[in-house]
């Protein structure tokens, strides 16, 4: 486990409609909101009910039905239709990728700002206490800490969170301890500028751009440790649907029906491969220097 490495670079100026059009001109960027429009619309269609069957409905007589045009990604061993449970996975991983990387964000970004910021035995303590974190790989924590609380969706979003906490840490800390002896902090303390206010207006503005490149980065990681997670039994439970869940049934039947593995196995690659692709974006369009 390994935080990515990103330089300080401030938001770009302009509106936030003129920073999506600059992502939508860049490749990487472009392709990635293209497959995350896809993974919000099948997220939004299994949320309000638009799917074209129950993900849990069982039709007997159809089991191991191959893709038709009844069914398009075709049925599992029980007659489920896999396009609903598809979609349905990616509502469940969509869900615990956003709330897991929103508790990391809010937990070890504040921690790393506040480190970076104050300095001194603040910065000694959540320093070491990531450290202790970063020492243990990453699946190998989020197995001992569902295993200790138990399964299901939010357990295993607070495991996830847990992992990535210490690289938020990091990403926010570097740039604030750079940004804290910039002139214009050290100009608002001689007026007597409060440590939040030095925090909320001039720092926080920028270092903005690395935590914000970490989180659709940090998205993608997430998906694919649910995923694992899943796969090995202990995220998701069935009967719900998840994308690793749907891996590790498919991977048994793979002869019989060869749409059960690789359906699931492509929504996952696409999504991990998007939204990598849409960090990549983001910190082109972030960083003046890539700009073209």
């Amino acid at each position: 486990m390994t935080a990515a490495v990103i330089e300080e670079t401030p938001l770009p100026s302009g509106t936030s409609r003129r920073w999506v059009q600059r992502l939508w001109k860049n490749r990487n960027g472009k392709t990635g909101l293209v497959v995350l429009f896809v993974l919000v619309v099948a997220a939004l269609a299994a949320a309000f009910g638009l799917l074209p069957y129950d993900p849990l409905e069982a039709h007997q007589k159809d089991a191991l039905t191959g893709p038709s045009a009844e069914y398009l990604f075709g049925t599992d061993q029980f007659g489920r239709d896999v396009l609903s449970r598809l979609a349905t996975g990616v509502l469940a991983s969509l869900r615990i990728a956003l709330l897991s990387v929103l508790m990391a964000t809010l937990v070890g970004g504040l921690a790393g700002v506040a480190a970076g910021f104050f300095g001194g035995w603040v910065d000694r303590v959540a320093g070491r206490l990531a450290d202790v974190v970063f020492a243990f790989p990453a699946i190998l924590l989020a197995l001992a800490i569902i295993t200790a609380l138990g399964r299901g969706w939010l357990i295993t979003s607070v495991a996830i969170a847990v992992v990535y906490t210490p690289i938020f840490f990091r990403v926010a800390r570097g740039p604030v301890l750079s940004v804290r002896e910039a002139d214009f902090v050290k100009a608002g303390r001689v007026l007597g500028y409060g440590s939040l206010r030095l925090l909320l207006k001039h720092v926080l503005p920028n270092v903005a751009a690395p935590i914000i490149i970490q989180i659709a980065l940090a998205l993608s990681w997430a998906i694919l440790t649910e995923s694992t997670l899943s796969f090995l039994g202990l995220g998701t439970q069935p009967p719900d649907p998840s994308l690793g869940l749907m891996v590790n049934e498919g991977r048994t039947l793979f002869t019989q029906a060869w749409w059960l593995l690789v359906m699931p196995s492509s929504a996952i690659v696409l999504a991990v491969v998007g939204l990598n692709l849409l960090g990549d974006g983001v910190r082109d369009v972030l960083d003046p220097r890539r700009r073209g």
